[in-house]
């Protein structure tokens, strides 16, 4: 069974390690053809309200790309370790490897790395995902695994997410995940009610809705935190353990989350203490406008009025008409 290069040529290949996750890379793309459109008309806003207008735009779509994709990423929660395991079951080959745990609010993906990548004429660079959302079976899914005959530190540490297992943690993250998931969406939707009365002026509830956005993001936080300090089992590798920490997603929904909170607040106060300092951040200041239509309406050369003509005496008035006759 080993003519196709020490591969089983009746089970599909390996999933590969992709560079970059396209959900993602759709979203980052979309919000910054939006960025970028915006800046392209930047040039037709006057005097210091383009700093004012491009801060807010920066900070407005930063917001919404992180609600947005936070929640289809897979590193809410990872943890890697090098370890000497077996690759194969039933079979004594040891095999030197990094092994990853990535979980998401959707899944779990786990991920292994051989040191190097060929090692017993194979190709060891595998990145499997379980996941447990809505309409998805995790078991059915490490069944299938089974089926395909994946690697055995895949399917040690599968097991321990799935529903028979011992540790009983696929409940908690199955639920937490769904929970934290809805938050987001919503904080998405009052993130987006926010920017729409933004730009009707409507600042104090603009604010509060920046707020309630805020208490959404931590919400769904509080969520995943419930779940990650549950009881868990220690995934063992041999002599080393797998252990798991709070992943890049986490974080950067936290430092959203606080963003939106400070704004929310900074708004409101400004909006009951100092109101025209904060029209001046949203270029809705009299002064401005009255400036910008002054200089509308000056000509462009200095030219002859009516009034200047009233005002002439009449006696240097009859005096310049004489001497042109």
């Amino acid at each position: 069974m080993t003519l196709w290069d020490g591969s089983y040529p009746f089970y599909p290949g390996p999933n590969a390690c992709f560079p970059f996750d396209t959900t993602r890379a759709v979203i980052i793309t979309v919000f910054l053809s939006m960025l970028v459109m915006f800046i392209l008309i930047l040039p037709g806003v006057r005097g210091r309200r383009r700093l004012f207008w491009l801060l807010r735009l920066v900070l407005g779509l930063f917001m919404g790309a992180v609600v947005l994709t936070v929640q289809f990423t897979r590193d809410w929660e990872t943890g890697w370790v090098q370890a000497n395991t077996s690759y194969k079951s039933f079979s004594h080959a040891q095999v030197n490897t990094d092994i990853g745990l990535h979980i998401g609010l959707a899944g779990v993906n786990i991920t292994l790395r051989g040191n190097p990548v060929n090692q017993i004429n194979e190709t060891i660079n595998y990145n499997e995902h379980f996941p447990w959302n809505f309409g998805a079976d995790y078991d059915r899914s490490y069944s299938e695994g089974l089926e395909k005959g994946l690697p055995s530190p895949i399917l040690y540490v599968a097991e321990k997410f799935s529903t028979q297992s011992p540790c009983a943690v696929h409940r908690q993250y199955r639920i937490a995940g769904h929970y934290a998931s809805l938050t987001l969406w919503l904080a998405f939707c009052t993130w987006l009610i926010s920017i729409l009365l933004f730009s009707m002026s409507i600042l104090l509830y603009g604010g509060r809705m920046l707020l309630l956005t805020a208490a959404l993001i931590f919400f769904s936080l509080l969520f995943f935190f419930t779940a990650r300090n549950t009881l868990k089992c220690p995934i063992q590798f041999g002599p080393v353990s797998l252990r798991t920490d709070y992943g890049e997603s986490f974080w950067l929904t936290l430092a959203t989350g606080l963003l939106c909170l400070l704004l929310g607040l900074g708004i409101v106060i400004l909006n009951s203490v100092q109101p025209e300092k904060l029209k001046l951040i949203f270029s809705l200041d009299k002064s401005s406008k009255e400036e910008v239509w002054d200089k509308s309406c000056l000509p462009a050369e200095p030219s002859c009025s009516a009034q200047d003509v009233l005002m002439v005496p009449l006696g240097e008035l009859c005096q310049v008409t004489a001497t042109q006759l």
